[in-house]
């Protein structure tokens, strides 16, 4: 009869021991591998797609539609699931166009590609270094997005995210090009 007690207390803490173990790896994973990061916005590529209204030497206005490639990279283990939001279009913090980026979702470990048409009007925009900046021109511009949503992981946890872009860029009005992109 001790024996088989003595058995039982073996076979428990065998148990417990496998127990213990599974729990440090399981914790060991959530931690390190599904770590759950904000996914990255940036610009991939931006064209010029129609033409620029504008009156050399005393011009005061530009008006031009882009076309924008966005990529959103999702590191995590779980896709991303965001919101509609928008891209806004800006010189020296002043809104010049706004365009829509569709709700949408990003696989796991994948990079997404996004299209977004902007048209972008300076005559919101007014001032000596705007006029300047286009008798000169370069027209210098920044742009703004954020992408609210969720990170699904194993359809079990859902934790929110967020993925934020700012870039700054210059359109050459003699070449109709974009140049010097730069995100943070």
């Amino acid at each position: 009869m001790g024996e088989g007690r003595r058995s039982r207390k073996k076979c428990l803490a065998y148990v417990a021991a496998f127990v213990v173990f599974q729990t440090a790896i399981i914790l060991l994973f959530a931690l390190t591998v599904m770590k759950i990061r904000n996914p990255k916005v940036r610009f991939n590529a931006m064209d010029v797609v129609e033409t620029f209204t504008f009156n050399n030497g005393t011009a005061t206005s530009v008006s031009m539609r882009l076309l924008a490639q966005l990529t959103i990279k999702n590191t995590n283990f779980g896709h991303f699931k965001y919101d509609e939001s928008s891209l806004v279009i800006l010189h020296r913090g002043v809104p010049l166009g706004e365009a829509v980026i569709p709700r949408g979702r990003t696989r796991a470990k994948k990079t997404q590609k996004v299209e977004v048409s902007v048209n972008v009007n300076t005559t919101r925009a007014s001032g000596s270094e705007l006029r300047s900046e286009i008798n000169s021109g370069v027209l210098k511009l920044s742009s703004q997005a954020t992408l609210n949503g969720k990170v699904h992981l194993m359809k079990v946890i859902k934790k929110k995210k967020s993925g934020e872009m700012k870039c700054d860029w210059d359109v050459n009005l003699g070449t109709k090009q974009v140049e010097n992109l730069k995100c943070n």
